[in-house]
């Protein structure tokens, strides 16, 4: 099952009101399970260079069913995924992407975030994400 469009709006919601929190203005993109874009918000005085990220972090979070703090970990040099970044048409490895999992424990999108430091990317991904689904992917096979 891909996110639907009222579960995006409500992510991009939450995610919104977290950036507001931290004072913050953000650019917003979820994307369904295959990496299309399904809505975009892009906050009064984000930066523009932060639209591009934002969906590069929700498609990078999506194809590889983890957070893009968790693939950045793994890309620095000596480690496996080192230079990852460039496939896929160019891809973010860095926190502010995070997986949307539906309740039968399948993903069905992602969120990506940016406009602000990585710590506050994560928070306002994450609070997105909470709002419509859980996190953190169960055991393979997860992929739809």
């Amino acid at each position: 099952m891909h996110v639907t469009i009222e579960q995006a709006e409500t992510a991009i919601t939450a995610a919104k009101a977290k950036a507001t929190e931290l004072g913050t203005q953000m650019c917003i993109a979820v994307v369904d399970s295959g990496g299309n874009l399904k809505a975009f918000y892009r906050m009064d005085g984000a930066w523009v260079g932060s639209i591009d990220i934002a969906q590069k972090k929700a498609k990078t979070s999506v194809f590889f069913g983890m957070m893009t703090g968790q693939i950045g970990a793994l890309s620095q040099p000596g480690k496996p995924l080192y230079g990852i970044e460039h496939s896929n048409e160019g891809l973010i490895t860095f926190p502010g992407g995070i997986p949307i999992v539906d309740a039968d424990g399948k993903m069905s999108g992602a969120i990506g975030v940016s406009g602000s430091t990585v710590e506050d990317d994560h928070a306002v991904a994450e609070a997105g994400a909470s709002a419509i689904g859980k996190t953190a992917l169960p055991a393979h096979p997860w992929r739809t």
